[in-house]
């Protein structure tokens, strides 16, 4: 139970990681009390309910299927008391979700608690839903041949059906010709001799093919280029390998096995090698028998700088208590800022040194999730979660008066269930719907008649449509966030990992009326992070021919109210769509202490908000691999923790944004800071990058 200014409130839908105001669990509903109350009150009248049991308490399931669950009051001597269960809750909520009649669906693997809440006590229950079975695996095996005496590392990905991996199940290898390849325990194979081999994959009684051509070893002499040189952690730097035979003629396309000496240090099958740790590394190249080395002296890449900040704004209710923030949005002389309540702030950055308050503006809302404007500033959108009067979606604002926050007109028709997040791109607004899980297209050429265009949605066969006290809900697929430039639009659509649509772009004829899919990439969040986590594919941004597209990973139940200490993990994947249909992970960033949330790229700079992190700032120049963090590719770090913070000395960062030479670092319990980059650390740094930001606006 969460009792707050003496109001009982039972659950609510979360918003990906928090809950519109204030939650037990990162669950699915809230019931605000006023009238209900009174009932309550009434109720307990007779016997006092002091437990609550569950049947099943314990109980086994599959992903796609669902249990009935019943609850029963008991009073402290152990007698059954006649009341009704209020609501039925599932967590992590995006894994199982129960309806009011206490039927709870299963959509992801992993341990569910499912509650019910009667008069103000909790019964609980634990449910253990089998991970998905392997249905095919897919195995990763060279491009080019592989000489007579030379070998390969093959891999496996065992696959269930919705295309997620299982790389918690072993897989067992066979040579199916051993006398043209063989292949070892761990996928080793090694070529015997010329011809067409079979090598066998099996994980879970589920077997696979895969060919590999075996041919003559002509190789007598091998060489790396450059065969010496120099680099700083981070920097990725490109060996070739050059085989001749005994003519002196180059053998081409045959399989090179690279391997590097020493530790902190990765060298890739295509011969890119990145550094962690400083210091002097042999890098080898071979096959079969034949090898050629070089040399790579690594120092460190010294890129951090100072941080130094301008001004920091502690938004305040009308009691003089701070308020949660959730989205900053920052262009020309204003900033706005929206809440985890009913409101939204604007202020006048024109002297980033003194922000000044302008306007206020409220709304019927528990979360104001998301605030943004066209890059003309002269129409905006805020979205609206928990309204009650259940009429949420998004208000488009007037900003003809640059000081005033006005409302032009509101969009509720398909969206009433709540909007998270919303991106404007030209006169069209694409926003996620809570309850659907769907992205709807808004065309506000006419901010007083906004009309909606286009819904696309993914399909699954775990979603299902359930009813609770908001109304209906779709379990199983949640959109979270989404990002648009160049006519592609990036979702972050959280257990279905990144989704890419073509909106305009034409590589497969979409256009806002008519989104069509490019390509899909899963992220297998229960195996990243296990049991008791909730955890999904959360924020992207595009710069250059990167994709950065962050995790948001807090427990299955919290509460964004108390004054506690909220834990959060979560990794930033960098993904690499120089080919846009075919997206690849190349590296990440993480910290121990962090959790990844929202985030900007621009000057070759990424500025993310690392919840428990505090502000951040990392070095994106160049091309990208492996652990950005270990690379020492962070410029800076802002703690956003402060005393007169909602949560006092303890910071939760929700992002961060570029503008006019300043870091713009918004804070859910301190709010908004404002910074800028200082001189470098180590003297005479030359990796750091130059202080000009100049930010980059929403087309």
């Amino acid at each position: 139970m969460i009792i707050l200014r003496g109001r009982t409130v039972d659950l609510m839908r979360t918003f990906g990681a928090f809950t519109l105001a204030f939650t037990l669990v990162a669950g699915l509903f809230v019931r605000t009390v006023g009238a209900q109350e009174e009932k309550d009150k009434s109720a307990q009248a007779g016997p006092k309910v002091t437990k609550v049991e569950i049947s099943p308490k314990e109980a086994k399931a599959e992903v796609g299927s669902s249990l009935q669950f019943t609850a029963v009051a008991k009073d402290a001597s152990g007698n059954v008391v006649n009341a009704k269960v209020t609501a039925w809750f599932a967590a992590p909520f995006d894994a199982a979700g129960a309806d009011e009649g206490g039927k709870v669906y299963f959509s992801a693997p992993g341990e569910i608690t499912v509650g019910a809440l009667i008069g103000n006590e909790i019964g609980f229950a634990k449910v253990i839903v089998a991970k998905r079975k392997v249905t095919q695996v897919m195995i990763e095996k060279p491009a080019l041949p592989v000489a007579a005496g030379g070998s390969a590392a093959l891999t496996a990905r065992p696959e269930a059906a919705d295309g997620s991996s299982r790389p918690d199940v072993a897989v067992s290898w066979k040579s199916l010709t051993p006398a043209i390849a063989k292949v070892d325990a761990a996928g080793m194979m090694m070529g015997i001799a010329p011809g067409t081999g079979k090598i066998q994959a099996t994980a879970e009684g589920v077997s696979s093919e895969a060919e590999i051509r075996v041919v003559a070893d002509t190789i007598r002499r091998m060489s790396v280029d450059p065969a010496t040189t120099t680099a700083k952690t981070g920097d990725v730097v490109h060996f070739h390998a050059t085989a001749k035979d005994a003519t002196g003629k180059n053998v081409k396309d045959v399989t090179i096995n690279w391997a590097v000496g020493g530790n902190g240090a990765t060298v890739y099958p295509d011969g890119g090698f990145v550094a962690y740790n400083p210091g002097t590394y042999e890098i080898s190249a071979s096959i079969g028998p034949h090898s050629g080395v070089a040399s790579i002296e690594v120092s460190p890449r010294n890129a951090e700088r100072e941080i130094d900040v301008v001004a920091h704004v502690q938004p305040k209710d009308e009691q003089g208590a701070p308020i949660q923030t959730a989205e900053e949005w920052i262009i020309g002389t204003h900033a706005y800022l929206s809440t985890i309540a009913d409101r939204v702030f604007l202020y006048d950055v024109a002297d980033p040194s003194n922000p000044k308050l302008l306007d206020t503006m409220k709304v019927d809302a528990r979360l104001v999730n998301d605030v943004s404007t066209t890059p003309d500033e002269k129409v905006g959108v805020i979205t609206r979660e928990g309204a009650s009067n259940r009429k949420n979606g998004i208000v488009l604002l007037d900003l003809s008066n640059p000081n005033k926050l006005q409302t032009a007109s509101e969009y509720t028709e398909t969206v009433t269930g709540g909007v998270h997040s919303a991106f404007i791109n030209t006169h069209y607004v694409y926003i996620t719907d809570d309850a659907t899980g769907s992205l709807r297209i808004i065309d506000f050429q006419d901010p007083k008649h906004p009309k909606e265009v286009a819904r696309f949605q993914v399909e699954n066969n775990t979603t299902q449509t359930i009813v609770g006290p908001e109304g209906p809900v779709t379990t199983g697929r949640y959109l979270h966030d989404l990002y648009v430039k160049d006519g592609l639009a990036y979702l972050a659509y959280w257990r279905d990992g990144l989704v890419i649509l073509d909106v305009g772009n034409g590589i497969k004829g979409g256009s806002p009326e008519h989104p069509k899919l490019v390509s899909q990439y899963l992220y297998n969040h229960y195996e990243l992070y296990g049991d008791e986590w909730l955890a999904g594919t959360h924020s992207t941004f595009r710069y250059k021919n990167y994709v950065f597209v962050g995790d948001e990973v807090l427990l299955g139940f919290f509460n964004i109210m108390s004054k506690e200490r909220v834990p959060t993990r979560a990794i930033c994947h960098v993904m690499d769509v120089s080919d846009i249909e075919h997206p690849r992970e190349v590296a990440f960033f993480e910290v121990p202490e962090g959790g990844s949330h929202n985030f900007w790229a621009d000057n070759d700079m990424l500025f993310l908000g690392d919840y428990g992190g505090g502000g951040r700032v990392i070095d994106i120049s160049g091309e990208l691999r492996g652990d950005l963090y270990r690379e020492g590719r962070e410029i800076a770090r802002l703690w956003t923790g402060d005393s007169g913070g909602y949560r006092p000395n303890l910071p939760l960062t929700w992002g961060a944004q570029p503008w006019n030479g300043l870091i713009y670092i918004n804070d859910i319990d301190s709010g908004l800071w404002i910074a800028k980059l200082g001189k470098p650390v180590f003297k005479g740094s030359t990796t750091a990058p130059p202080l000009q930001i100049k930010a980059e606006k929403p087309e």
